[in-house]
């Protein structure tokens, strides 16, 4: 909107858009939760993810990565959407040749996986074999999201948790190596102080 125009909003009275930051958090969760996913199981995705590499890893601390990926706009965009898309084809909404596609999880569609890696993507490239690799097994709350004999549609949302889970195994990848780092560099640097 360009300057002259946001006068003109002011003048008339009308409240230009803006965006509730709070709000869009929480209908991310209430949604999650509308559509039967527990923050619980997709942390329990990352402890499958990650337990082999963090033996010391805690359940507490894979529920707090999965709460802070779910705290990046970016996610919270594409949570809202896929879950709204998946609403909207189990009410039939979608335009054919779309509905079928959404609605029987057509193999070749691919935009669910595309909506999905703009997830991945908010912690590296390790967020995309992560995802792959879930993706491929669907261990947990993604094999019942996967269910295609069930009512509720979930072309969307399977992918979704499984990013939202690989993001979050990303992020505790990054932040250990960090912490590596900084135990390495903190004692060569006491091994150089007591020479």
């Amino acid at each position: 909107m360009d300057r002259n125009n946001m006068d003109q909003t002011k003048e008339l009275g009308n409240t230009p858009y803006s965006l509730n930051s709070e709000k869009v958090a929480q209908a991310t969760k209430e949604w999650l939760h509308k559509r039967g996913v527990k923050i619980e199981e997709i942390a329990e995705l990352v402890m499958f993810l990650q337990k082999q590499y963090f033996p010391e890893l805690k359940m507490e601390e894979c529920i707090h990565n999965v709460e802070m990926v779910l705290s990046k706009r970016e996610v919270q965009n594409a949570v809202l959407t896929g879950i709204q898309l998946d609403l909207l084809a189990e009410e039939g909404k979608l335009l054919s040749p779309l509905q079928e596609m959404v609605e029987n999880d057509e193999g070749l569609y691919g935009v669910d996986e595309i909506l999905a890696f703009s997830i991945v993507n908010v912690y590296g490239s390790i967020g995309f074999t992560n995802y792959g690799y879930i993706d491929k097994l669907k261990p947990g709350v993604l094999k019942r999201l996967n269910d295609k004999n069930d009512d509720p549609i979930h072309t969307f949302l399977d992918d979704i948790v499984g990013a939202v889970a690989a993001a979050a195994s990303s992020r505790i990848a990054h932040r250990k190596q960090a912490q590596r780092e900084a135990e390495l560099h903190h004692r060569a640097a006491v091994d150089h102080v007591e020479e």
